[in-house]
């Protein structure tokens, strides 16, 4: 755990980027590009758009660096998000100035911004599921197919994990509030459907990352003896 990285520290902060990002745009706008499976529109939020870039860091993490190192990763993710939903509610209930309050106004911030924190609430929930289901499944199927069909065990992975991520997020931030239940299953079904074709399109792109990086830092971890407890930071 004490050996030094040449890329570790820049996929983390690349991960953690994806990861604030994906809240704020998933606050920000609903999108409805027209498309539509039978009655049911395939509608989604803006979020959608960078989360799974989230789980193909996170493929690379793991399958270069292990499931130990994977896990630093996702905390630090985990704890990011909520300093950012805790600044966003902060910053909501302070006093605006009043030029500001002419020029954009409270509820202009409320209407975008306000429903961070029951979105923060939903991906802290989702994001710990999902991320460590996925960081899992890899590392057991990394071994159990002795380091072959890449492919195979970052595409597997995300199935599962997405799955967890994008019920659970929409199912609490429902709960929450902060989406109505009339686009609830659209959302849920639309969702999973580009996270995963997103994962899959760049499935080539990952799998050329990941052999780069296992060669420049002389790395290709098998978790054989780890104790995959997520509780151990």
């Amino acid at each position: 755990m004490n050996k030094q990285y040449r890329y570790f520290d820049s996929i983390m902060a690349l991960f953690v980027t994806t990861l604030l990002l994906s809240n704020l745009l998933s606050s920000a706008k609903i999108i409805d590009l027209g498309i539509s499976i039978g009655s049911m529109p395939l509608v989604f939020d803006a979020g959608t758009l960078v989360f799974p870039v989230s789980y193909i860091f996170g493929d690379i993490l793991t399958e270069v660096y292990g499931f130990k190192r994977s896990r630093r990763v996702i905390w630090m993710g985990f704890i990011a998000m909520v300093l950012l939903g805790l600044f966003v509610w902060v910053t909501g209930i302070l006093p605006g100035e009043a030029d500001w309050q002419q020029r954009v106004g409270q509820i202009a911030f409320d209407n975008i911004l306000g429903g961070i924190s029951g979105l923060i609430l939903a991906s802290l929930i989702a994001y710990w599921m999902g991320e460590f289901s996925n960081s899992y499944i890899l590392a057991k199927m990394k071994i159990a197919t002795k380091g072959k069909w890449i492919w195979l065990r970052t595409i597997g992975s995300t199935l599962v994990g997405q799955a967890a991520d994008t019920i659970i997020f929409f199912v609490v931030a429902y709960l929450a509030g902060v989406f109505p239940f009339e686009i609830l299953p659209s959302l849920i079904l639309t969702n999973y459907i580009l996270k995963v074709s997103i994962e899959i399109l760049f499935t080539p792109a990952t799998i050329t990352i990941i052999n780069l990086l296992k060669s420049v830092e002389n790395e290709d971890y098998f978790d054989y003896k780890t104790a995959f407890n997520p509780f151990h930071f």
